[in-house]
């Protein structure tokens, strides 16, 4: 069995209002205690350098999210990939102003 990860979500999107949103998942060969889950994840939105809300689960801190421009750092519950992709346009929508 292949100790290899596969990256199964690349995308990046630049609005017309210039925000960026960068969205990477990969699947991982093996679960750990960082990704009991067997997903890695990295997706960001910002603009102009910076944060409107970023969503990771990198080693050794688990789900969380940065809110903001001070990025506070708040746990995150992963459900499914697919809830964490709507919690992250959520995010997006009422961190940007879009929905109030």
């Amino acid at each position: 069995m292949s100790n290899k990860s596969t990256l199964i979500l690349d995308s990046k999107t630049i609005l017309a209002d210039g925000r960026l949103i960068q969205r990477k998942i990969w699947q991982l060969a093996r679960q750990d205690a960082s990704h009991k889950h067997g997903f890695k994840y990295s997706l960001y939105c910002g603009n102009s350098g910076v944060t409107i809300v970023r969503y990771d689960n990198e080693s050794g801190k688990g789900d969380h999210k940065h809110v903001g421009k001070a990025e506070v750092e708040i746990a995150y519950t992963f459900k499914s990939l697919q809830q964490l992709l709507i919690d992250f346009v959520s995010d997006i929508e009422h961190l940007s102003g879009e929905i109030k």
